[in-house]
């Protein structure tokens, strides 16, 4: 049902359906920014237990089979210990040893990190990326030196993992919702609703929050072994999809102009209907 030109719009609190997106319009940008600094979390945090629980078991089993003396240096690897060799692997990530990148130690893990003797190698559903080792530093690849500097900055890494997710979040909305700022304010013109381009833009922002959660439920699946990586990255377009519905439906939830013509306020419609 549309909304009467006189009704008070309804408080801005929840991003789930088109009248809940259309009342962060009208709402304060503070109140944008704490909903989706929320959402930002519930990701993050999906984020850090899908590393946290599937990456972290093939690092700690990798760091404790590291040789006793190995090292990079001037951008080489200068491994003393067997070659090629698989040091640890589950479902989602494998770590392995191939200095010539011979090809005898292949992993059906989703992501494969390969070190060789001047590159790393990591393949994927992609294909394969090398990098090149820096050559102006000196890595100590080696248990004795790895084991406590693991243990010392995997919490820390996992909390940068979670920040930085938060961080490009926020970018990406921000970016997205400028795109679609002029979408939704012609929606909003042609309907006859109160909808500048400040508010179309808090609007494009909210109704970016329902795909942003189902994207932190597809990531915990898939780190529950639910979702394969090629249904991780369909899911990665369809949360867009998501978020173009919610664009097309939440504008006509916002209140009409005061005075405005109503027999003619959505252009969507069929004639008689408003």
């Amino acid at each position: 049902m549309q909304a009467e030109p006189n009704q008070p719009p309804p408080a801005a609190w929840q991003p789930f359906t088109a009248r809940g997106v259309a009342a962060f319009a009208q709402a304060r940008l503070g109140r944008l920014l704490t909903v989706q600094f929320l959402f930002a979390l519930l990701v993050a945090a999906s984020v850090a237990w899908f590393l946290h629980h599937a990456w972290v078991p093939v690092l700690d089993d990798t760091v404790n089979r590291l040789p006793d003396q190995s090292e990079i240096r001037a951008g080489v690897l200068d491994w003393r210990a067997a070659s090629p060799v698989l040091l640890a692997e589950n479902r989602f990530l494998a770590v392995a040893v191939d200095l010539d990148h011979t090809g005898q130690v292949r992993s059906p893990a989703h992501l494969c990190l390969e070190l060789g003797r001047h590159d790393l190698r990591v393949y994927s559903l992609l294909g394969y990326l090398p990098v090149s080792y820096p050559t102006r530093l000196w890595i100590s690849l080696n248990r004795p030196a790895a084991l406590p500097w693991w243990g010392a900055w995997m919490p820390v890494l996992l909390a940068l993992s979670a920040a930085l997710t938060i961080l490009v979040l926020f970018l990406a909305w921000a970016v997205l919702a400028t795109l679609y700022t002029l979408p939704v304010w012609l929606v909003g013109f042609y309907a006859n609703r109160q909808l500048g381009l400040r508010a179309s833009w808090r609007l494009a922002g909210a109704a970016l929050m329902p795909g942003a959660l189902f994207m932190a439920l597809m990531i915990l699946l898939h780190g529950l072994g639910a979702v394969d990586p090629l249904r991780l990255i369909l899911a990665l377009a369809a949360h867009l999809l998501i978020g173009w519905v919610y664009l097309w439906m939440s504008p006509l939830r916002v209140p009409h102009i005061p005075g405005a013509d109503l027999s003619h306020s959505n252009p969507f419609a069929t004639p008689g209907t408003t």
